[in-house]
């Protein structure tokens, strides 16, 4: 069962994933996007980790909340929201439960995902955060490993594809050939996950 430290443990790594990235993923928003899409994210998950130091949610649920709280208050551009509606939807899912198990944080993810194509309007294929998202949440019931290898294969697969969302889809064919920041960045949230359960 995963309790409120494991979800502590899963924005911890992903913030210092993210910090490890940020210049990588600035380089790959910058020919697509605004190129800040690193430094976005850093600044928001190194808020995260502080918030969460201070006030200490009990549950997984109030863990995600929190979380999603304050990237949507501390991020810029769409990252800030996006992200934050993912963590605060799968929080909310979760509950009040002090425990939860994997089948339970595969449907609460699914139900953030969910809000996510709803707030963007991005479906799998639109080169988005999505692509990696989706396949990785399918994966979960599997094991965190798998989530984690899916949400990689398919932050990969955006390269090839043709931006239909977001600031990239101004680009048109241009946006070919370039992976998605927003699907790297998911992958390095399934990644995080996969190393707080020692995956």
């Amino acid at each position: 069962m995963l309790d409120a430290d494991f979800f502590r443990r899963w924005m911890t790594a992903t913030a210092a994933a993210v910090e490890r990235e940020a210049e990588r993923l600035t380089a790959l928003d910058s020919p697509i996007g605004d190129a800040d899409h690193g430094s976005n994210l850093q600044r928001g998950f190194t808020a995260v980790t502080a918030v969460l130091e201070k006030e200490a949610p009990d549950t997984p649920g109030g863990v995600l909340t929190l979380a999603g709280r304050q990237l949507i208050s501390t991020v810029g551009g769409a990252s800030g929201p996006l992200y934050g509606t993912l963590l605060r939807r799968t929080g909310k899912a979760l509950g009040d439960a002090p425990e939860v198990g994997v089948p339970e944080l595969a449907e609460a993810l699914r139900t953030g995902v969910d809000a996510v194509m709803q707030l963007g309007g991005a479906a799998p294929g639109d080169k988005t955060m999505v692509d990696a998202l989706v396949p990785a949440v399918d994966a979960l019931g599997e094991s965190f490993a798998a989530a984690r290898a899916a949400a990689e294969e398919g932050a990969g697969a955006t390269t090839p594809l043709q931006a239909r969302k977001g600031r990239a889809s101004y680009l048109g064919e241009r946006s070919i050939g370039h992976q998605d920041p927003g699907a790297t960045s998911s992958a390095l949230l399934m990644a995080a996950l996969a190393e707080a359960a020692g995956e």
